[in-house]
């Protein structure tokens, strides 16, 4: 799912708060004044505002539960029939929507006009992101070794994918962005953003 950010954000909030519904982009990425940074862009209210990560714990509630479909596309979120936790790829209810946005990045200025999303690290259990068209799975990004860890996305995108949790418990999943500016061999980077889950069992 692409489409374009509306909505201009509120300035940063530096308050601690739990995010436990409604659209929220986790990975909202700028460049502004020569700098890529990432924060996180909650539309949980219906107004956007903007928040630094390390003040926001997003929490999976126990309604995200499902178990692992049989056939082997999908065993890379576990045993089939075992339990996991999915924020959807489409909205739901008492879940939180969970995406990235990359709206507020102009096109032009990174070369090939792309960014590249890595996922650096994961503590608290095995993490993916993938989407889902037509039944089937395609990964994202995966904390397992063999996992993949880089896509690349478009400046002036906005998407949507499952984000999965294998078990109960507080995860941090770290990400960084970089981009190499256009015409130049410049390299730009967000640096290591930390986000903080909060998976529950009941």
């Amino acid at each position: 799912m692409l489409t374009a950010s509306l909505v201009t954000a509120t300035p940063a909030l530096a308050e601690p708060v739990t995010l436990t519904s409604g659209h929220v982009d986790i990975l909202d990425v700028n460049y502004v004044s020569d700098n890529l940074n990432v924060k996180v862009r909650d539309e949980t209210s219906g107004a956007a505002v903007e928040r630094n990560p390390a003040d926001v714990t997003f929490q999976v509630p126990a309604a995200a539960k499902t178990t692992v479909p049989s056939g082997s596309a999908w065993s890379f979120l576990g045993t089939a029939g075992s339990t996991v936790w999915v924020l959807p790829q489409s909205q739901v209810s008492n879940l939180i929507w969970p995406g990235w946005n990359t709206a507020d990045v102009a096109g032009g200025v990174f070369d090939g006009n792309r960014l590249t999303f890595e996922l650096v690290s994961v503590t608290g259990g095995q993490f993916s992101i993938y989407r889902t068209s037509l039944g089937s799975p395609t990964v994202l990004f995966h904390s397992r070794d063999s996992g993949p860890k880089t896509q690349y996305v478009s400046a002036g995108s906005h998407a949507h994918a499952n984000w999965a949790f294998n078990t109960a418990g507080t995860y941090t999943v770290t990400f960084k962005v970089t981009g190499t500016l256009a015409g130049t061999t410049t390299t730009k980077t967000s640096g290591n953003v930390s986000f903080t889950f909060q998976v529950l069992n009941s």
